[in-house]
């Protein structure tokens, strides 16, 4: 009998599992994809910006591989609501959870659950169109927007209220949303970052990007972009520094939008009655190599805050789980015989979209070296008579490619690129030809 493997999830550390199963194997594979939605391919769909079309096309290379004899799609199906973990293991001889980072860490200072206070991963997910947040989730009435964070996440949210939504019509951004950044008040954004500008997390290529904005006037302030000597340090930070200090020599043009990036400054309490009115943040220093607070305060008008202060993942039902680290338990990923674990939920957010691969083929071997030490018993049940006896009927890949068919169509009727996304599950099941949800 070949060997049967579930894998938890669709994005990029899921499908470099099945990749890796197939070609490490030295005996016939099944594995099945298991995904909560109807779509594949996690946040390469739903986190990569969509003005960033050369990073999205990695979803060529995942197609492929869900292509593959042998690897099977199944969407629709959630550990914990349709499936167990006692379900999986009866059901297949090893089991790989993959479900990412979903939500943004908090800052936990007052006034973080004031309406405005928002996660900048609920942002990016509504203007990828993601099927957890309403179309109409995101008005931008608010004239300033103070974005916490300086990683590429909030580098992305940043460019994508500076543009026009003009800029963004040949994207995949859903119409619903197109029209509201069409009718955004944004005329001041405010990044903002707990350190200096050589500590900064984000990539050279997309600072530079935010330099180039037709839309936004660029400024740093030049007590702010140092005077340090940072020969000694990486060409990345060198020429994230060097770019920095550019634009803190640089006069506003009079562009419609302004972009301030500010450093040494972190946020100590989100100001409002009923919502968001503004940021107070007190002006940093290292001590020891340590962030401390200097004693100094401002103030910064704002109706909406974004935090991007990194990534966490949550625990799954029935799977152990450490709440420090927001990791699950592991040695070169394996939780427990039979049961193993890749991507940001094994080691935590950090690396870029490749760094799963390798990340995936350490878990495949120590799950393939497992079952060669000590093989099992041959799976006692099949996932598919499960889900049938519970009315669950999963979103096949045919399925997902009908939606892509609908995205491609929905994109030539309104005279916008290769693909508009659908906006919400009901579309998107309406585009397989299905009138509800699985159960």
């Amino acid at each position: 009998m070949p060997l049967r493997v579930a894998i938890v999830g669709s994005g990029p550390a899921g499908i470099y599992t099945a990749e890796a199963l197939t070609k490490q194997s030295a005996e016939p594979v099944e594995v099945d994809v298991l995904e909560r939605l109807p779509t594949p391919y996690g946040l390469v769909r739903y986190g990569v910006a969509p003005d960033h079309t050369s990073i999205k096309s990695i979803a060529g290379y995942l197609r492929r591989v869900l292509e593959q004899p042998g690897i099977r799609f199944l969407g629709g199906v959630e550990l914990g609501r349709h499936i167990t973990v006692d379900d999986l293991r009866a059901a297949y001889d090893a089991v790989v959870y993959c479900t990412g980072a979903m939500v943004d860490r908090r800052m936990n200072i007052p006034g973080e659950d004031l309406p405005g206070s928002v996660a900048a991963t609920d942002f990016v997910n509504w203007y990828c169109g993601h099927p957890d947040v309403p179309a109409d989730a995101f008005t931008l009435d608010s004239t300033e927007v103070a974005v916490i964070g300086v990683g590429n996440v909030a580098v992305d949210v940043v460019r994508i209220l500076a543009k026009t939504a003009a800029e963004l019509r040949t994207t995949d951004v859903p119409e619903e949303v197109l029209g509201a950044l069409a009718d955004s008040q944004v005329k001041a954004i405010h990044m903002i970052g707990r350190r200096g500008p050589e500590h900064a997390k984000f990539t050279l290529k997309e600072l530079r990007e935010l330099g180039e904005l037709a839309n936004a006037d660029v400024s740093v302030r030049p007590d702010e972009a140092g005077d340090n000597d940072v020969s000694e340090l990486s060409r990345q930070i060198r020429g994230n520094v060097e770019v920095l200090r550019g634009w803190a020599a640089r006069t506003p043009v009079g562009r419609p939008r302004r972009l301030d990036v500010r450093f040494w400054l972190r946020p100590v309490e989100i100001i409002g009655t009923d919502r968001v009115e503004g940021i107070r943040l007190e002006r940093t220093a290292l001590s020891d190599g340590r962030v401390v607070g200097t004693g100094v305060f401002e103030t910064i008008p704002a109706g909406m805050v974004l935090r991007s202060v990194g990534y966490q993942s949550v625990p799954l039902p029935g799977v152990p789980f450490d709440e420090r680290s927001a990791t699950v338990p592991n040695t070169a990923g394996r939780i427990a015989p039979g049961q193993y674990v890749a991507g940001w939920l094994k080691r935590g957010p950090t690396g870029v979209i490749g760094t799963n691969k390798s990340d995936a083929a350490e878990t495949v071997r120590t799950l393939l070296a497992d079952l060669a030490a000590e093989p099992v018993a041959p799976p006692a049940v099949r996932l598919d008579d499960l889900l049938a006896e519970r009315g669950v009927r999963p979103i096949t890949y045919a399925e997902w490619l009908s939606i892509e068919a609908a995205e491609a169509e929905r994109a030539r009727s309104l005279g916008r690129g290769e693909r508009v996304k659908l906006v919400g599950l009901a579309a998107m099941l309406a585009a397989c030809g299905r009138e509800q949800a699985p159960a």
